[in-house]
């Protein structure tokens, strides 16, 4: 293992982070409060609490995975796409370093970003409602393991785009709406039977669920579903990444 190349990228990565550092903090402080302002006063004061909890508290965990999962993509696939639309990356692919390197450097730089914020986030939301978390082990892993699960599908698109529009249809057109349908805002218990079968397969549904389970013992379902449906992802995501560098698909053309 090249640690000197992972070290070099990630610190490349974390330089251009830094020179933002102010609007990477103020930004999701500012869009956190809006949801409280928005969510918590408009629809809070209709629901007052969901099994025990109540609504400004319920929706923590799921703001926080919509932030965090949006940046980790983001970041990751600007981050790949910028040296392909620069033309650094055949610098890259010709130094003497593996793919497992270069995927290391990449998304542990982008999920540490998205991290941070999610961590901003939840100290955001303690202002506006008391927050208990029950299983800190836990959440602490579900933040990490979301971070980077989805920093590695930021990558497979930042390496699938061909231009800046492409790199921004997934997270806008798929990813965005399955957060929302997903149970970020509410359980998915309230909803119809049919609907709550249709929800099921979203896979959105058991991170925000899992999480949630961390913090309050609550969960849509079964905690091991949500393990055992993040650890597939992202076993899909590094098989894919790994077919991508050994064709050199979008690549090398």
């Amino acid at each position: 293992m090249n640690w000197a190349a992972v070290v070099a990228i990630y610190r490349f990565e974390m330089a251009r982070f830094f020179r933002t550092l102010a609007q990477s903090f103020f930004s999701p402080v500012l869009s956190t409060s809006l949801y409280f302002i928005v969510f918590g006063t408009a629809i809070g004061s209709r629901i007052e609490t969901i099994e025990g909890v109540s609504y400004g508290a319920f929706i923590v965990p799921g703001l926080v995975m919509l932030s965090v999962v949006t940046l980790s993509i983001s970041n990751a696939s600007f981050g790949i796409y910028f040296p392909k639309f620069l033309g650094t990356i055949y610098e890259l692919l010709s130094a003497p370093i593996n793919f497992l390197e270069v995927v290391i450097g990449y998304v542990g730089a982008a999920a540490t970003k998205a991290l941070f914020v999610g961590l901003v986030i939840l100290a955001t939301a303690t202002f506006f409602v008391d927050i208990r978390i029950e299983h800190p082990f836990a959440m602490a892993a579900f933040l990490i393991l979301t971070c980077l699960s989805f920093s590695l599908l930021g990558f497979i698109v930042g390496i699938w785009a061909s231009n800046f529009e492409q790199m921004s249809l997934i997270p806008q057109l798929v990813i965005t709406p399955l957060i929302f349908l997903g149970g970020t805002f509410y359980s998915i218990t309230m909803l119809p039977p049919i609907w709550q079968t249709i929800t099921l397969f979203n896979p959105v549904v058991y991170l925000v669920s899992g999480f949630r389970w961390s913090f309050y013992g609550l969960a849509d379902v079964p905690i091991f579903f949500s393990l055992l449906a993040i650890a597939a992802f992202t076993g899909i995501c590094l098989a894919i990444i790994w077919w991508i560098f050994k064709t050199g698909w979008r690549i090398r053309s």
